[in-house]
């Protein structure tokens, strides 16, 4: 079986393949693991797109994914607080639909041994971004937040959170994933024309924040019925911008790890995986990502 799935230009499915690469020895500040799950995200096929060229500044072929959960093989030097057989979680270096990786040490958390490898590689992405929105948005307990984009792994994460935290969540998604976005306690709202008007008839009492995981048409549609409401975007600044609304602000690092993994555990989050798939089968993963119909999480999982 290769080593990794990679795209070997920017362009379409017809650039991506399976790669057989060396093994990488991890440097000052850095873990090799093998990976035994790689969670799959539509900023892996838009790096693929060449939406983000900085990504093959070191040249090609780039290793999909963005997130991998894994044992520790071997330690760099100067890294600290891992040891070769340790169970842990976080962001690659070197991508994750792949046998080994590297990761920072700074952008790992040992897995807790209640969480599955699967579901821990479900979190460093969607799960850590919705708890960074979260925090940056703050908001009190009794507010109303509205969601754009809740059936995806963000919008999943993001629901959960507020829920746990008293906040009020509308959640904007198609009409194939209102039993997932209500399984979350949150009011199920249709996107496509009249957003607007069932936003609004779904919180009567007013909006606090927007957090939009969409953008496009979607975003534009709810934001521009609430002028003046706080916005915040994982993905479209353009279009948010327009309304006043500003980006993520992303921590990245242990600490939020280790709390998404600490939620998972207590059962306030599940990492929502509705998809799995194999390394032999990474395209398949992919293509279902990219179609936007996928329904919650869906991670790669790699046999020992």
């Amino acid at each position: 079986m290769p080593e990794a799935y990679v795209f070997t230009a920017f362009g379409g499915p017809e650039v991506e393949g399976y790669a057989d690469l060396p093994v990488a020895e991890p440097g000052p500040g850095q873990v090799r693991i093998a990976v035994r799950a790689a969670g799959v995200n539509p900023v892996d096929w838009k790096l693929r797109s060449g939406m983000m060229p900085a990504v093959a500044d070191g040249g090609f072929p780039v290793v999909f994914g963005n997130e991998v959960a894994g044992v520790v093989e071997a330690v760099g030097p100067d890294t600290e607080d891992f040891a070769v057989g340790d169970e842990v979680f976080g962001n690659p270096l070197t991508g994750g639909y792949a046998r080994r990786t590297l990761l920072s040490a700074a952008l790992t958390a040992h897995k807790p041994p209640e969480l599955s490898f699967t579901d821990a590689a479900a979190l460093p992405v969607a799960a850590a971004t919705a708890y960074d929105a979260l925090r940056q948005l703050a908001l009190p307990r009794g507010s109303t937040l509205v969601l754009v984009g809740a059936g995806g792994g963000v919008g999943v994460a993001a629901a959960q959170i507020a829920a746990h935290e008293g906040i009020r969540v509308v959640g904007v998604a198609s009409a194939g994933k209102r039993e997932l976005v209500e399984s979350f306690g949150a009011v199920h709202v249709a996107h496509g024309d009249g957003v607007a008007d069932r936003v609004a008839a779904a919180a009567p009492d007013g909006v606090d924040a927007v957090l939009d995981l969409a953008g496009g048409a979607g975003l534009e549609a709810v934001a521009s019925a609430l002028p003046g409401v706080r916005l915040v975007t994982a993905g479209d600044p353009v279009t948010a911008g327009r309304f006043g609304g500003v980006m993520v602000e992303r921590v990245r690092g242990a600490d939020a790890l280790a709390e998404v993994a600490r939620l998972a555990v207590a059962g306030v989050l599940s990492p929502g995986v509705t998809a799995v798939f194999g390394l032999d089968e990474a395209g398949r993963a992919l293509r279902s990502v990219e179609s936007g119909h996928a329904i919650g999480k869906t991670v790669i999982e790699v046999t020992a």
